[in-house]
C-alpha cells in the first residue's frame, strides 16, 4: 500500500515517520520543504504539490491546522482531488469539520474515490510515540481496509470506527469541547475553595472522592499543581480554533450551546492576557491572577505569585522556533477564517 501524507507540522512529521518505519511506501509534501528533510533522509519521497501526492498514494493522508485550510491542499489549485485515483483513499486526520470533506466528496462523485475522517488525540507526544487515539468516520469496510496504516500510528486499542463519514469529525470537537469545558470548571472551583483558605491539595482529594471527579481532575490539571505547567506543547491560539469550531457546528445544527460560548470567550480572554502561544491550560491563569496567588498543591497554602514570574509579554516559558512558526501560522488562518464567518453572517 502507497502512502501518501500532506502536512508535517508537531502531529505530521511523528505520525509519517511511524508509516514509513511500519514499511509503507511514502511520498509526503508540505508548505516547507525542510520540514521534510527528516523524512527524505529516511527514504520518502518527496512530491511537489498535493495533486502530485495524490497521483503516487493509494492512501492519501491530510494533518493541517485548520479547516480553509483542509479545503485549499484538497480543492486548491493542485490539489489532491486533482490526482485521487478510482479507487484511492483520502483521509483527513486534522481537527476539522464534516462541510470540507463534503464539498470534496461532491468534487470526486462518480469517480468511485473514498473520503473517510480520522482526526486524532494524544498530542505530539501520541504522534511520536505510535499512541494516538483515532476516530474514524467511515464505512465498515473503510474502516478495516484502513486499519493496517492507522495501526501505524496510533494504540489499536484506541483506533475506534465511531460512525459514517462526518463522525469522527463531531467526535473529536466534542472530546476537546468537555475537556475546555472541564478545565474552566475546574479553575473556578479551586480558586474559590483557595480563597475561602482550603488547602489544595484537601479541596482536591475532597473532589476526588465525591460524585465530582473526572479524569480532567485525577490526572490533567496537575500539571499545573505540582509544575505550574500550562501545557505550552497545545498554544491557546489553537485551543481558540478547536472551540470556536465546536461551537460553530452548535450553531449549524441548531443546538443551543450558551455555556460551551462562554467557555469559549473564557479562553479568547486568556489568549488576549497571555498572547498567542501561551498554553492551553492558561485560563486557570485568569482565576490565578483574580485571587492572587499560584494554584498550587506543593505549598499548604495558595504561593504568591512573583512579579519577575513572568515576562512582559505574560509568558512564562520559551517557545522553540518550531512552534513559534505553527502558532503564527494558525492565528493567521484563524483570524482569516473569523473575518469570512462574519462577512458571510452579514449576507
Amino acid at each position: 500500500m502507497r502512502i501518501g501524507f500532506i502536512g508535517l507540522g508537531s502531529m505530521g512529521a511523528g505520525m509519517a515517520r511511524n508509516i514509513a518505519r511500519a514499511g509503507f511506501a511514502l511520498t509526503v509534501n508540505d508548505l516547507r520543504r525542510e520540514s521534510a528533510e527528516a523524512l527524505l533522509a529516511e527514504g520518502a519521497a518527496w512530491a511537489a504539490t498535493p495533486a502530485e501526492v495524490a497521483a503516487a498514494s493509494d492512501v492519501v493522508i491530510t494533518s493541517l491546522p485548520a479547516p480553509r485550510h483542509v479545503e485549499q491542499v484538497a480543492l486548491g489549485a493542485d490539489g489532491l482531488v486533482a490526482g485521487l485515483a478510482p479507487g484511492c483513499y483520502w483521509v483527513d486526520m486534522s481537527t476539522s469539520v464534516p462541510s470540507v470533506a463534503d464539498k470534496v466528496r461532491d468534487a470526486v462523485a462518480g469517480r468511485g474515490a473514498h473520503i473517510v475522517d480520522a482526526p486524532v488525540s494524544g498530542m505530539s507526544a501520541g504522534a511520536r510515540d505510535a499512541t494516538l487515539q483515532i476516530f474514524v468516520g467511515a464505512t465498515a469496510e473503510q474502516f478495516a481496509a484502513l486499519l493496517p496504516v492507522l495501526r501505524s500510528m496510533g494504540d489499536p486499542d484506541r483506533i475506534l470506527h465511531v460512525g459514517p463519514a462526518g463522525a469522527g469529525y463531531a467526535v473529536k470537537l466534542m472530546i476537546n469541547l468537555l475537556w475546555f469545558s472541564q478545565l474552566v470548571a475546574t479553575a473556578e472551583v479551586l480558586a474559590i475553595g483557595a480563597r475561602a483558605g482550603v488547602d489544595l491539595g484537601v479541596l482536591r482529594s475532597s473532589l476526588l472522592a465525591s460524585p465530582a471527579n473526572s479524569t480532567f481532575l485525577e490526572r490533567d490539571v496537575m500539571s499545573v499543581l505540582e509544575h505550574g505547567d500550562y501545557d505550552e506543547g497545545f498554544a491557546i491560539a489553537l485551543a481558540c480554533k478547536d472551540l470556536g469550531l465546536a461551537v460553530d457546528l452548535a450553531r449549524d445544527l441548531n443546538v443551543p450551546a450558551e455555556l460551551s460560548a462562554l467557555v469559549e470567550q473564557i479562553y479568547r480572554r486568556a489568549r488576549a492576557a497571555y498572547g498567542d502561544a501561551a498554553g492551553e491550560m492558561s485560563p486557570v491563569r485568569l482565576y490565578e491572577d483574580i485571587i492572587g496567588g499560584a494554584l498550587r498543591t506543593a505549598a499548604t497554602v495558595v504561593e504568591e505569585i512573583l512579579p519577575d514570574q513572568r515576562g512582559g509579554d505574560g509568558l512564562a516559558y520559551e517557545q522553540t522556533p518550531q512552534l513559534a512558526a505553527q502558532v503564527v501560522a494558525q492565528v493567521v488562518a484563524e483570524q482569516t477564517a473569523e473575518t469570512e464567518r462574519h462577512e458571510d453572517r452579514a449576507q
